[in-house]
């Protein structure tokens, strides 16, 4: 991707979609003030812009007159201020993503964004105009967050299986990283489910908890994630032979299977409480044990 324009409608700072401008960063707006933890925390990047130049611009959409307001990128604009330089922008109208800004915006006084801001982040450049037709690939969208085109690729499928409309009820879920939404993505796709329930589901978690705004995003996302996993799915036969499994009340279903000339014995649960599996998996090797006892006393 061509990452500078030099004509001089880019040198001068005005909109011109698909490039990418230099702007001084007091004519950028961001809500709030840095706090001691991110000022320390961009010495780092501080070091690596003045030695290699920033590689990554930032995301700004504009105000009036030469105005911009902060999308992302945050700690990027304060390495520039303080190394006293112009930051690299890209500057989009976010007029037709409204959702994405919402959600962007209100979060963007935290230091890094979300996993699953990043995927919103991802799908909004791949889709929407703020690129050129050009850059609208995978691996330009790569370039401008500074990720890999595997990295871009697994951002987009968890917002093409997962939804739009669902990660906004869910919200930016902070606490919640790749392997959580990886595992709702492949439970959404094994499962028949009602994407409209399950907003209401992640509302009412929302609603419910007490904690603050990044909590109950949490509190929403594994409210979801447990819905989808409780839903009933046919059971698959298992097992060398395609054993039927036994339902076991209260507990859920096993499949029992036995090889090895009589010397091996497996057992496939499939449990309606998750703990219960956690917990059984660390007292496994004792039940064993007493039940091994039980049966040399021939007891029933």
């Amino acid at each position: 991707m061509q990452t500078l324009r030099n004509a001089p409608d880019a040198l001068e700072g005005r909109r011109l979609r698909g490039g990418v401008f230099e702007i001084e960063p007091d004519h950028i707006e961001t809500v709030g003030r840095l706090d001691d933890r991110l000022q320390i925390e961009i010495a780092g990047l501080k070091a690596s812009i003045s030695r290699s130049g920033q590689r990554v611009p930032i995301l700004v959409r504009p105000l009036e007159g030469d105005r911009y307001s902060l999308i992302y990128g945050r700690r990027r604009l304060e390495a520039c201020r303080d190394l006293g330089i112009k930051v690299r922008a890209i500057v989009t109208e976010m007029d037709g993503d409204q959702a994405l800004r919402d959600q962007l915006l209100e979060n963007q006084e935290r230091r890094d964004l979300s996993f699953i801001e990043r995927a919103l982040v991802a799908a909004a450049l791949l889709n929407g105009d703020h690129l050129g037709e050009a850059e609208r690939t995978n691996k330009g969208v790569a370039e401008v967050l500074g990720l890999t085109e595997a990295g871009v690729s697994q951002l987009l499928s968890v917002v093409r299986a997962v939804g739009e409309s669902l990660v906004l009820a869910i919200g930016t879920a902070p606490g919640i990283g790749r392997p959580r939404w990886e595992e709702l993505k492949k439970s959404l796709g094994d499962a028949s489910v009602d994407r409209e329930n399950l907003a209401a589901v992640a509302a009412e978690a929302r609603s419910s908890h007490s904690g603050g705004p990044d909590e109950k995003s949490d509190a929403a996302f594994l409210a979801v994630l447990a819905a989808v996993v409780q839903v009933e799915r046919p059971t698959r036969p298992s097992g060398p032979r395609g054993t039927p499994s036994v339902a076991i009340p209260g507990v859920g279903a096993a499949t029992i299977a036995t090889g090895g000339r009589g010397r091996q014995f497996k057992l496939e649960l499939k449990a309606e409480d998750r703990d219960f599996v956690s917990w059984l998996e660390g007292k496994a090797p004792q039940l064993i044990a007493e039940l091994h006892e039980r049966w040399k006393r021939k007891e029933d």
